[in-house]
């Protein structure tokens, strides 16, 4: 069995459709799996740890890391920019290690124009209806921001075409089921096993 490079999963949604919530999921039942880290100027929420959800850094640090060409991905999202490592992707990679990425469409763009062979996934709310109401449920934002993020919403989804695949987050449950078939769908893709087990399928030729 020869050693692959990992897998890049990237998953996008609408402020509110419920990603945070299944990537943590996602993560405790599937250990092979480890989540990108992004550096961001963003004040930490009250539940939040540095190194863990975020590298929480300041303007002037980001902005050296940025003009410095350490980030495989940034952008600026409701004031706050974003930011993934280069360095760090490449070699988790290069090791073997399968990455999950969440961020926005913006960034799984700029990602899949140097990683075209990276697995892209949206995540929808059941409707229009119900992100609002998460978002208002989750009390982290005044009304003002709300609107904001329902605004930003339809931007997002706009960009669903650009996606490999779609889930439709109505119930937590059926939703990680899906995302974990997507997962196991593209580690047992033709493309990976033929590298990964070369000598076995030339013993059987």
């Amino acid at each position: 069995m020869i050693k692959t490079a990992g897998c890049l999963f990237i998953i996008s949604a609408p402020s509110g459709a419920g990603k945070t919530s299944l990537v943590r999921a996602l993560l405790q039942l599937d250990t092979h799996l480890s989540l990108s880290v992004s550096h961001t100027t963003r004040l930490p929420r009250s539940e939040e740890m540095d190194g863990k959800d975020y590298h929480f850094v300041d303007s002037d640090t980001f902005r050296k890391m940025l003009i410095n060409g350490e980030f495989l991905e940034s952008a600026e999202v409701y004031g706050n920019l974003y930011g993934t490592s280069q360095q760090w992707i490449n070699e988790a990679i290069a090791s073997g290690q399968d990455i999950l990425l969440e961020i926005d469409c913006q960034g799984a763009k700029q990602v899949r124009q140097i990683f075209p062979q990276s697995t892209a996934i949206f995540i929808l709310p059941p409707s229009i209806e119900t992100l609002a109401t998460r978002l208002k449920t989750r009390a982290q934002d005044n009304s003002e921001v709300i609107q904001k993020r329902l605004a930003a919403a339809r931007e997002e989804v706009s960009h669903i075409g650009e996606f490999d695949y779609v889930i439709i987050n109505s119930k937590l449950e059926e939703a990680l089921s899906d995302l974990i078939c997507i997962i196991k769908a593209e580690r047992l893709s033709k493309d990976r096993q033929v590298v990964k087990y070369q000598s076995l399928i030339t013993q059987l030729l």
